[in-house]
């Protein structure tokens, strides 16, 4: 592909996916680009012949008026091909539009087209392995690509075109040695990038450019570390005065809007922090809070010469204040901030491993593509945070293999990004870091935290779910079997196989030594067959005095009968398979001769392994041989597949004194600002901090918006939805499907609907699916769609008419700002399922207490989550939103009050469903 190679940038639109199914093109646009630039562009509607369905005309804004006067693809066929020829083909998905022009030509008797392709997805996938999206709107948007239309073939296939040609313009700044790495690997991709990657190579080397901005661990190249920014020295005076404030913000932000209780948040803190004094507040969406705590962090630590640390839950937070706040707040000040963002070793990338990684020949297209782009990332990250790579599910292996796992020998900075961090942090105003970072640092052998200044814990709430998730154990059948399939017996040719080969041709072990090792191995494997057993046997037992028969099963420890001789068994076979293993490294590296790099491999694969087991080891006996009363410890199975769903989980049932022994010696010489948007509940103000181990002396501080800030907001209360535990399930969930329709066609979608259950959003989605009530709208839902949490909000937003069914994590954490989100649908209010383990444990330790669980528990947790489901909605003084609840509890129930309580002061009302529709009507078409 040389410089006057012509590309074909092809963008279709279509009535759907399958053209076997009789789905039909209804725009196609071509874009030829020669040299680098765009010399001939070809677009034109087609009629498909049929309707275009309502969410293709959401999607593309293309109607049966736009086509009606279009002729059919049979009429464009020939020229569409002579544009092609001698191009190579370029879209932006090539499986979807190739694949459904060649379905086309086949339909329309012409031959199939040949030549060369190149996938935009792919290509950016790699060259730009910290996007966050590769849809082509969010690519066009990042790169500053005029895109007017999405899902308008035209201007899709002419952004396309220009994203090529970044492509190619990234292609030549990266390092020769990475150019050289990326071609070499390139032939095991799907499309046509080798000569591209060749040809600039070629440039490259004729170039002989040196690579100033990286270093070179072997052949990586690492982009360097950059320099401490300089503070210019000066003290900075804290902006005491709401004219001081204002000036300060408006030279960052300069549509800044005072916010008088952002103003006393930041007095507050920065009170905390020159009295060493511990605070606490609760700061509702609209006060600003994050500028809020900056604001008085950063002069503190500017005029104190200490360190600042910030603490989060979220790495959506983190991102955010590195990326958006930090940066607006240096522009105000005049002034670079030291900020360092530190996270656990095991975020960070061991450039070791990944160099071993790269002698190995690549087993799969997925971990091909996952070195590429862990390649190109390294040539530009900062931070070496393994988080920033956006790869596929089948990458996430090697991403884990690659991990950093252990301190380096010697500290390397030039080389080590978490040495890099600490160094950072260690010079540093500000430290960002998450709550699990933070809780680490009880049991570091060297303290990284010790010497702050003062603290401000945001997301503070969730710190008591980072606590117990830190002394969370967790056992997983399909991971010992992925363990016990690396090693294999000698006719596996697996891993055992490979160092049996080369241990018997350099004479270091033999036969016999080989044979009990391999012996030990299926003796080890057979113990844990016949405890999985063991295991089930006793779930069946259990489950037998259950009424309800159960796809998911969560059965107590403690439930079942298990024989401790089986359970014991498997620890002695792996003790003993892990002693014989190490002695087998021990006599690879204490021999004379020197290993081949690929024999070191395989030692490294083995040792490895041999490390695996060993802490698989110490959570086998965790789990299941030690009685501590202090924790729940519970077994969950999908009877649709097991063994392989088999997990244990050992949780701490409360997790006060872990925080207490974290925070205590912080409190004897800093400030500590606790901070969340929901930190109390109407009947039990402290039910948050009592857990935190905060002093019952110390107040909390209510900022709340202006009610101006929901003039917005809505809420209703459908007051004759049916008792559920008057009517069958089923009876339930028809009335639910009834109200969620009746409410999404009322707000043309944009709907969310939050469920407590997986089972009850499972039933609810399939009968609205099969009513075809709502086959004009997408429909989204959690356990059912395929994708994360990100990529169904993603998908959900990218529509008109959406509707995204979720449950638990779906509650808090999701931001739609603006016309995105109409209204927030609750089932259910959020109470915990009793029957949850962990929850169960909670409450039983409660109530053994002498203390009520639901009062004390079950209560203030449900009306949290219920304050965060309501926080979904609005996130502006400009959004707009109605929060309707179909709980019949929240009205008939005497804590149903508490609910309404903890909500802003809103205008809240309470009908039955026909006329909440028909309210809702009038309300929407008012505020559009």
């Amino acid at each position: 592909m040389k410089e006057s190679q012509k590309y074909a940038i092809v963008d279709i639109e279509t009535t759907g996916h399958s053209p076997a199914s009789g789905d039909r093109m209804i725009q196609i646009a071509i874009v030829i680009m020669q040299g680098w630039e765009i010399v001939k562009k070809y677009s034109t509607f087609i009629n498909p012949g049929k309707p275009i369905p309502l969410f293709i005309q959401d999607l593309t804004n293309i109607t049966d008026e736009d086509v009606k006067d279009a002729l059919p693809f049979e009429a464009y066929a020939d020229y569409i091909y002579e544009l092609l020829e001698g191009a190579v083909f370029v879209a932006h998905n090539t499986d979807f539009d190739l694949n459904f022009l060649q379905a086309e030509f086949n339909r329309a008797g012409i031959s199939k087209w040949h030549g060369k392709k190149i996938d935009t997805v792919e290509l950016t996938k790699i060259l730009f392995p910290m996007s966050l999206s590769y849809k082509l709107a969010d690519l066009a948007n990042e790169f500053h690509i005029e895109l007017e239309s999405a899902h308008r073939a035209d201007d899709d296939a002419l952004a396309t075109a220009y994203l090529l040609k970044h492509c190619w313009e990234e292609l030549l700044t990266l390092p020769l040695i990475t150019l050289e790495q990326l071609h070499k690997r390139s032939f095991r991709l799907r499309t046509d990038l080798s000569q591209l990657f060749f040809d600039a190579l070629v440039i490259k080397r004729s170039k002989a450019l040196t690579d100033e901005g990286h270093v070179f661990y072997r052949k990586i190249a690492i982009r360097k570390m950059a320099p401490t920014p300089k503070s210019d020295g000066d003290q900075l005076a804290y902006p005491q005065t709401t004219e001081e404030k204002m000036a300060l913000l408006l030279k960052g932000i300069p549509n800044f809007e005072e916010r008088p209780q952002q103003f006393r948040m930041m007095d507050s803190i920065w009170q905390a922090f020159n009295t060493n004094a511990e605070h606490v507040i609760e700061a509702s969406t609209g006060i600003g809070k994050t500028m809020g705590y900056l604001v008085p962090s950063i002069y503190y630590a500017k005029k104190t010469n200490q360190k600042i640390g910030i603490s989060t839950y979220t790495s959506h937070l983190l991102d955010q204040l590195m990326q958006n706040d930090i940066p607006l707040l240096e522009q105000a000040l005049g002034q670079p901030v030291k900020m360092a963002l530190l996270k656990g070793m095991n975020h960070y990338i061991d450039i070791e491993k990944f160099e071993k990684e790269l002698k190995t020949q690549d087993v799969s297209y997925d971990q091909t593509f996952t070195v590429l782009q862990t390649l190109i990332w390294l040539a530009k990250t900062e931070t070496g945070d393994l988080s920033e790579l956006n790869v596929s599910g089948g990458g996430q292996l090697l991403i884990d293999k690659i991990r950093k796992t252990a301190l380096p020998k010697t500290t390397m900075p030039l080389y080590d990004f978490y040495s890099r961090a600490i160094q950072n942090s260690r010079q540093a105003d500000i430290i960002v870091t998450n709550h699990a970072m933070l809780l680490s640092d009880l049991v570091r052998n060297e303290q990284i935290f010790n010497s702050l200044g003062g603290w401000v814990i945001d997301e503070a709430h969730q710190f008591i779910q980072a606590a117990i998730n830190q002394h969370e154990k967790i056992f997983s059948y399909m991971n010992w079997k992925y363990l016990f399939g690396q090693i294999g017996i000698q006719e596996d040719e697996q891993l055992f196989y490979k160092i049996r080969r080369v241990a018997i041709k350099k004479h270091l072990l033999n036969y016999q030594t080989l044979d009990q090792l391999e012996k030990r191995y299926i003796q080890m494997v057979n113990a844990f067959d016949t405890a999985m057993t063991a295991l089930l046997r006793g779930v069946k037992e259990a489950q037998h005095h259950q009424t309800k028969q159960l796809q998911k099963i969560e059965v107590f420890i403690s439930e079942l009968q298990l024989g401790r001789e089986v359970l014991m068994k498997v620890s002695l076979t792996v003790q003993q398979w892990v002693d014989e293993a190490t002695e087998l490294i021990r006599k690879f590296t204490s021999s004379v001769e020197e290993l081949a790099p690929e024999h070191e491999y395989l030692i490294e694969q083995w040792q490895y392994i041999v490390n695996e087991f060993t802490i698989k080891l110490s959570e086998w006996d965790d789990v299941f041989l030690s009685q501590d009363p202090d924790y729940s410890c519970w077994l969950e199975l999908d009877q649709r597949s097991v063994p392989g769903s088999i997990q244990l989980y050992k949780k701490p049932i409360e997790v006060t004194s872990t925080i207490r022994k974290l925070f205590d010696p912080i409190r004897e010489k800093s400030g500590i600002v606790w901070t969340s948007g929901t930190l109390t509940v109407p009947s039990n103000e402290r039910f948050i901090t009592n857990q935190l181990g905060i002093n019952p002396s110390i107040p909390i501080e209510k900022l709340h918006a202006d009610p101006s800030y929901y003039d917005g907001a809505e809420v209703y209360i459908v007051n004759d939805m049916p008792d559920i535990q008057a009517v069958s399930q089923s009876e339930y969930i028809e009335e639910v499907a009834h109200a969620v329709t009746n409410t999404v066609r009322m707000t043309n979608g944009r709907c969310f609907v939050l469920f407590t259950s997986q089972d009850m959003l499972r039933k609810t989605v399939n009968l609205i699916q099969e009513s075809e009530l709502l086959s004009d709208y997408m429909i989204f839902a959690q356990g059912v769609t395929s994708g994360s949490r990100m990529r169904l909000l993603k998908s959900f937003q990218k529509f008109n008419h959406s509707v995204l069914f979720g449950t638990n994590s779906f509650w808090e954490g999701v931001d739609v700002p603006g016309d995105g989100l109409s209204a927030v649908i609750v089932v259910r209010l959020p109470f915990s399922s009793p029957e949850e383990p962990a929850f169960k444990a909670r409450a039983n330790y409660i109530t053994q207490q002498g203390r009520n669980s639901f009062t004390e528990l079950a209560l203030p947790d449900a009306i949290i989550r219920f304050k965060q489901g309501f926080g979904r909605l609005i996130r502006s003084s400009h959004d707009k939103g109605v929060f309707i609840v179909l709980d019949r509890r929240i009205e008939t129930k005497s804590y149903g009050q508490q609910f309404i309580e903890s909500l802003p002061p809103i205008s809240i009302q309470k009908l039955p469903l026909h006329s909440m529709v028909q309210s809702l009507g009038n309300w929407y078409n008012e505020k559009r």
